[in-house]
This record gives C-alpha cells, structure tokens and sequence, in this order.
C-alpha cells in the first residue's frame, strides 16, 4: 500500500513538471529555458504542489531561497544553498526578462542583489496558468502571445534609468 501510494505521488510530481515544461514550450521558451529547474521554480512561483489544478495556481511573493524550499518540500528535490544563482539564471532571469515574473512588486526600486528581492507573476501570466489544459487554453496562450509585446515594453518603460552622456576620450558623446 505505501509503495503504491509513494509511486502515486512520484507520478504526480513528474506529471507536473512535464506539464510545467509544455506550458514554458507553448509560451516560447527554447529548451535552454524551459527546462526542469524552470519547471519546478514555475510551479513554486505558481504555488503548484503535485496534488494541486492548474485552475488553483496562486501568485505569491517569493525569493530564492523559497523557491528552493518549495520543491524541496512539495518535489523532493533538493538545491543546495549555494545553488541559488543556478536558480536565479537558469530560471528567474528568464521569466523576468519576458514579463512572466515581477521583480520586487512589493518595493520596485529594491536592487536585485537585496536578500528581501522577490517575484511575483505577472497578472496576465496567472490567469493564463490557471487556463493551462482547459479547452480555453489555445485561445487565452493565442491572447496572451500577442499581448506580451506589450508587456515588455510596460517593463522596459518601467526599468528605464536616467541616462547621463558622457564624453569619451575619442571625442564621442554617448547616451
């Protein structure tokens, strides 16, 4: 009975993350991107435990070092510590980079390097998560591609720094 019920929930958990790895593949993430540690750190950005729906995703606020105790303890698998940056490149950077996730929603000009940095998902992206095998599926990921364009250029806006000139020693102004 316990064997049963622990293959039970290891076929969950590898379900979950082949469907996390489909969702980042529809969405347009390359496999450099769409890979298993993208898929566990989705699901924690998500909220997604192996016994949960997509219909149930979430958006909490949650750094690294929750996202690597969320599949420790939802996935069994196990980041060392030291392994955040591995998280934080092969993952997080690139659900920020495509408006997926939010950085910092909480405190928007908090550095990145801040212990207290954390991500959120994008609006959009949640309701898209929470269509994610539903017949609505195709039609909301169609929506949602489309409008990304336009997601990006809201956090390109919003990322924008003062930009001061400066004078190089070739006599050239850059911005």
């Amino acid at each position: 009975m316990i064997k049963k019920l622990k293959s039970a929930i290891q076929k969950a958990r590898t379900q979950k993350v082949a469907d996390a790895v489909a969702f980042l593949t529809q969405l347009g993430f390359g496999p450099r991107q769409a890979n298993t540690t993208a898929a566990y750190s989705l699901l924690a950005c998500l909220d997604i435990t192996p016994e949960k729906s997509w219909l149930d995703a979430a958006s909490p606020s949650m750094g690294i070092t929750p996202i690597i105790a969320f599949i420790k303890g939802n996935y069994g698998v196990i980041y060392a510590p030291n392994t955040r940056e591995t998280i934080r490149d092969e993952a997080i950077g690139h659900f920020v980079e495509t408006g997926l996730l939010i950085p910092n929603p909480d405190e928007p000009k908090r550095p990145t390097t801040s212990p207290k940095t954390v991500y959120k998902i994008e609006a959009t992206a949640l309701d898209l998560a929470r269509s994610f095998g539903t017949l609505t599926w195709p039609v909301k990921l169609s929506d949602y591609r489309h409008s990304r364009h336009s997601i990006l250029e809201e956090l390109r806006r919003s990322r924008d720094l003062v930009q001061i000139p400066v004078r190089l020693p070739s006599e050239k102004w850059t911005p």
